[in-house]
C-alpha cells in the first residue's frame, strides 16, 4: 500500500489521526473537533508560515464609489482573489502620472531626459552618476510630494489612504496595490502536504484528545487499562510550545521595517 501524500483538508485530518495511531488505537475526537483544529492549524499557518501567504502586486482602478466612501474595498470588483484571502496592504504605487498623455506624459519627459543626459558630458556614461541622480529625483519627489499614509483592516476589507480624495484621486486613475494574500490550499493543494503544518495540526489534535480524556481521569477500562488523559494533554502542550518556537525562529517573516 503506497503512503497517501495529503491534498485536501479529509486527507490531511486522516493522516494526522494515522500519525497519532489510528486505527491501531482509538482517538477520542470528533470530527467537528479535528476539523476546529485544521482551522485553527491553517490560520496559524496562514498568519506566520512564509509559504502561507505571498506577496502580490494588483492593478486597481479608482472609481466614483471609492471617492465617495474615501476607501478602497481589497477584494471587491476589480481584485483577482475574494477578500478573505487578503491579510495585509503594505504600500501602494502610481501606475499612471499627472501631466497629460502621449508624449506630454510627465513620466515620459522625464524619461526622454535622462536617455539624453546619460550620454552627455554631465554622466558621460557613468552609472554611478546616473544612480545619484535618480536618488536625487526620488528624494525630491518624497520631500516635495510626499508618500500618503495607508491604514487597512483585514476584518473590514477596506484601505484607507491618508490623501484629499476630492483632489489626489480621480475616477478611472489606476493604482498599484501591495498587498500580502494567502496562499489558498483549494487551488495549490500542495500546501496541505507542508511538512510544518502536519505536524502543527497533530499537535492540535492531540492537544484535544488529551484535553477530552482528562475528564476522565483515573476511570480504569476493561482489562486493568486507566485513562491517563493528563499525560497525553502535557506532551501536546510541550509539542505545541516547541512548533511555536520553531515558527518564529525558521519559518516566520521577518519584521519589515518602514520609515515614513
Amino acid at each position: 500500500m503506497t503512503q497517501q501524500v495529503p491534498t485536501s483538508r479529509d486527507t490531511l485530518k486522516e493522516w494526522c489521526l494515522r500519525k497519532l495511531g489510528k486505527p491501531v488505537i482509538q482517538i477520542n475526537v470528533s470530527d467537528d473537533q479535528v476539523d476546529d483544529r485544521l482551522d485553527e492549524a491553517m490560520q496559524f499557518f496562514q498568519d506566520y508560515h512564509f509559504d502561507g501567504v505571498e506577496k502580490v502586486y494588483e492593478v486597481y482602478q479608482l472609481t466614483e464609489a471609492d471617492i465617495t466612501n474615501e476607501y478602497i474595498t481589497i477584494g471587491g470588483e476589480g481584485f483577482s482573489s475574494p477578500p478573505d484571502l487578503y491579510i495585509g496592504v503594505v504600500e501602494i504605487l502610481e501606475a499612471t502620472n499627472a501631466g497629460g498623455s502621449g508624449i506630454f506624459n510627465l513620466e515620459y519627459q522625464l524619461r526622454l531626459q535622462d536617455y539624453a543626459a546619460f550620454g552627455s558630458f554631465s554622466f558621460g556614461g557613468n552609472l554611478l552618476g546616473y544612480e545619484m541622480y535618480q536618488n536625487n529625483l526620488s528624494m525630491l519627489k518624497e520631500l516635495l510630494v510626499g508618500v500618503p499614509n495607508i491604514r487597512f483592516n483585514r476584518h473590514t476589507d477596506r484601505l484607507h489612504i491618508d490623501w484629499d480624495w476630492s483632489i489626489d484621486a480621480t475616477a478611472g486613475e489606476y493604482v498599484i496595490i501591495v498587498s500580502y494574500k494567502i496562499v489558498d490550499p483549494n487551488s495549490f493543494t500542495d500546501v496541505y502536504n507542508d511538512y510544518f503544518l502536519k505536524r502543527y495540526l497533530t499537535a492540535l489534535i492531540k492537544e484535544q484528545w488529551g484535553s477530552n480524556l482528562s475528564k476522565f481521569q483515573g476511570v480504569q477500562l476493561p482489562g486493568g487499562v486507566t485513562m491517563n488523559g493528563g499525560e497525553i494533554l502535557q506532551q501536546a502542550q510541550a509539542e505545541l510550545a516547541t512548533l511555536r518556537e520553531e515558527m518564529q525562529s525558521r519559518f516566520e517573516v521577518p519584521v519589515d521595517f518602514y520609515m515614513a
